[in-house]
């Protein structure tokens, strides 16, 4: 039996990877930090087939402690200060997590056992203003917020473990994929929640930034296939993992309230909102997806109309058996 462990298990990718690998057989380890709230409401109907153990991206000796504890083939390495805006807030922070916590997990491996296959997840945040449209694998990294420099960092020092030791290491430049275990901080669900209570009559407004960057969204359940299937590859790479397709944050909006039956959205967006808005945005994002899908054989199964019905039904579903 194949073991994994993986870090950010009670994240949004985190709890979609471990059901796909317990769908392969596999025994699931979770690496979690210890924290004064538990929040592992993603992985609560799969969590007594899931090994939690405990581990900060912070602390060197906790990740090869969990190493030696879990003994894995894969570590799927998903755990990072995720969210953009933050990132601005605390940007040392966010360089110690998603930037230095990627060399610790790596150093870990390659102290306990080399022979560890490796997944860093990327972000299509490391291209920023982009250079080329769309964007792959060889496209300039122009990143424009201290979560996207991390990435960058995060990226980089990964191909540097698998060129240097030898190490089964690969990247996932991901981009926008989302789910109804989205956070809430996330302009997707932020979005699908106020559509969900609107349409209840539990919200009068939303308050938004800018309408106009376009994102190449995807499922997170289509994407943590493509992660897992990089490591089964005979050959350590880095793969671009997108749609091909790309929509304004207007046409998600749009999109939402008319799952809704809501045809008349505008009266309930309050737009450019500058407590909503980046320092620096990242305008037009489309991926490239076309080396995935030649040497993997993976393509996206949600269109982006699937996927905001799908987020928005289950917001309307919880948000009726609230309080």
């Amino acid at each position: 039996m194949k073991k994994a462990l993986i870090t950010g298990i009670t994240g949004q990718d985190g709890s979609y990877l471990a059901e796909f690998l317990l769908g392969k057989g596999y025994k699931v380890y979770g690496l979690t930090r210890r924290t004064s709230t538990v929040n592992n409401e993603r992985i609560a109907h799969i969590q007594d087939r899931v090994t939690l153990v405990q581990g900060d991206l912070l602390d060197q000796s906790s990740l090869s402690s969990a190493l030696m504890e879990a003994a894995p083939d894969e570590v799927y390495n998903l755990a990072a200060q995720s969210f953009v805006k933050t990132s601005w807030n605390q940007p040392v922070l966010t360089g110690e997590f998603t930037a230095l916590g990627v060399t610790r997990m790596l150093e870990a491996i390659r102290v306990v056992n080399p022979k560890i296959k490796f997944y860093q997840a990327s972000s299509s945040e490391m291209f920023g203003k982009v250079t080329e449209t769309p964007q792959k694998e060889t496209t300039r990294f122009h990143p424009r917020s201290p979560y996207g420099v991390a990435k960058v960092y995060g990226h980089y020092i990964t191909v540097n473990y698998r060129e240097s030791f030898g190490i089964f290491a690969c990247s996932g430049i991901l981009f926008n994929h989302e789910s109804p275990r989205r956070g809430l901080e996330f302009v997707t669900r932020k979005i699908s929640n106020a559509v969900a209570r609107i349409y209840l009559g539990k919200q009068k407004k939303i308050e938004l930034g800018d309408l106009r960057p376009k994102r190449d969204w995807g499922f997170a359940g289509d994407y943590v296939e493509a992660i897992w299937l990089m490591l089964q590859h005979e050959k350590a790479d880095d793969y671009v993992i997108a749609t091909g397709r790309n929509h304004s944050v207007e046409e998600f909006v749009k999109l939402a309230f008319n799952v809704a039956g809501i045809s008349n959205w505008k009266d309930y967006v309050l737009a450019n909102k500058p407590e909503h808005m980046r320092p620096a945005e990242v305008d037009f994002l489309i991926g490239d997806y076309s080396k995935a899908k030649k040497v993997l054989g993976w393509k996206p199964k949600t269109s982006f109309e699937q996927l905001v019905e799908m987020i928005v039904k289950k917001d309307i579903e919880m948000e009726r058996g609230s309080k």
